[in-house]
């Protein structure tokens, strides 16, 4: 069901604390944790703790939440000292998206070319 934690999601687990994540910030709905492949110097994800597909999904049906994700993802950058930095959202296969459950990567620490990849 949309927004309840589903089993087989790896950010559901790295949310309920089932999975170790590099945790640096939470908050009552999201979650901020270092990628394990960082595409920058910089690279963290901001997850919502409720279980959408991806970012179109959570914003349609929880809003608030999905405001929550880009005010965490300011705060993130904020707390690394990013002068400037990239939010992105993968929705789909063909955009990279590889965990269904929507997400923000924060990058920065480096130059960042358009368009990206």
């Amino acid at each position: 069901m949309p927004g309840e934690p589903q089993a087989d999601c790896l950010f559901c687990k790295i949310v309920e604390g089932q999975i170790p994540a590099t945790i640096v910030r939470e908050s009552d709905t999201t979650v901020a944790f270092r990628d394990i492949n960082p595409q920058a110097p910089t690279h963290v994800l901001i997850i919502p703790k409720v279980h959408y597909e991806n970012a179109a999904a959570l914003a349609a049906a929880e809003p608030t939440i999905a405001a929550d994700v880009l005010r965490e993802a300011q705060t993130v950058a904020d707390e690394e000292k990013l002068e400037s930095y990239r939010i992105v959202f993968n929705t789909g296969a063909g955009a990279g998206q590889t965990v269904w459950h929507a997400h923000a990567h924060v990058l920065g620490g480096r130059g960042l070319e358009w368009p990206p990849g």
